[in-house]
């Protein structure tokens, strides 16, 4: 029987905080709000991410047990099969949710980003089409948070959280080898692409409503778009501190550092997407979870 520590490790349940931003940025970009639809949307997105994290380690099973034999397949504290019945156990999951909370409409969207996910997992993780596999199924995740009725505008933030993913996803193939300088250039000019595509979206702003003067809806857009600004700042300070002690370090143990801190760094980018489309109150608690991924990230590794 598998302990509940082995499960959590299993999952990388601490990842699961950078989850829900995706759905939100996409609900925001739609102008939706937070209802019970769009809660019930992230939790079949987390669902989905906690599947293709034990369906990483199933399919890594013998190269862990060689890379790293702590990990809970190849240590035996999970049976593989085991770990491959809770990755499809999750997939169901996900899909019924999606199904449940958002109908057809975001049912069309959650079956391709399942399939991107085992897709990934079991064939493209090792060849050059991985990187961006990994960044389809994290733009995907924010459509599905849109509606498919909705990806024309959804698609800016589905472009940023996709090329930030692409960037980690590059990183972290270095985590057991050590990274060249090249590498660290390639994710930080990736990661650099997706900063600057969330200071655009936090330029272009949205509505506030139509009953307020024009100098409140004025001042109201501003101090979004400030907040919006912060919050891209901060993830450009985080993951770039990240990844520039790669490029003066590569080894292994600094290369996987800098994935778990551009894996929680994508929550201020998420935010920033957020509070860029009107919502900085939505924005808040996703920011807010950045810190507590933190904490937990040194219990559990998110990698």
């Amino acid at each position: 029987m598998s302990d509940i520590r082995a499960l959590i490790e299993l999952v990388r349940a601490p990842a699961a905080f950078s989850v829900p931003g995706d759905v939100l940025a996409g609900a925001a970009a739609a102008g939706k709000r937070v209802d019970a639809r769009t809660c019930g949307v992230a939790a079949a997105s987390v669902c989905l991410y906690w599947a293709g994290m034990a369906l990483n380690d199933y399919a890594d099973r013998f190269v862990d047990g060689f890379e790293r034999p702590e990990r809970p397949v190849p240590s035996g504290r999970v049976p593989a099969k085991a770990a491959l019945a809770i990755a499809g156990g999750l997939t169901a999951a996900g899909l019924t949710a999606a199904a449940v909370s958002g109908g057809v409409r975001t049912l069309v969207v959650a079956i391709p980003l399942a399939g991107a996910v085992w897709g990934y997992d079991l064939a493209w993780k090792i060849g050059p089409s991985g990187p961006v596999a990994m960044a389809a199924a994290r733009s995907l995740d924010v459509f599905m948070g849109a509606g498919a009725g909705s990806a024309h505008a959804a698609a800016p933030a589905a472009a940023v959280v996709g090329v930030h993913t692409m960037a980690v996803t590059v990183l972290s193939r270095s985590e057991v080898t050590g990274a060249s300088r090249r590498v660290a250039a390639v994710t930080a000019a990736l990661s650099g692409g997706a900063a600057a595509g969330a200071f655009a979206v936090s330029r272009a702003g949205s509505g506030t409503g139509g009953r307020h003067s024009h100098r409140h809806r004025d001042s109201r857009r501003r101090a979004q778009r400030a907040f919006a600004t912060a919050l891209a700042a901060a993830y450009t300070w985080r993951f770039g501190t990240a990844q520039a002690a790669v490029a003066r370090d590569g080894r292994a143990p600094v290369v996987r550092k800098a994935v778990g801190a551009g894996i929680i760094s994508l929550m201020p980018l998420q935010a920033s997407l957020i509070a860029g489309r009107g919502d900085p109150l939505t924005a808040l608690p996703i920011a807010a979870a950045g810190p507590l991924a933190r904490r937990l990230a040194r219990k559990v590794s998110p990698t």
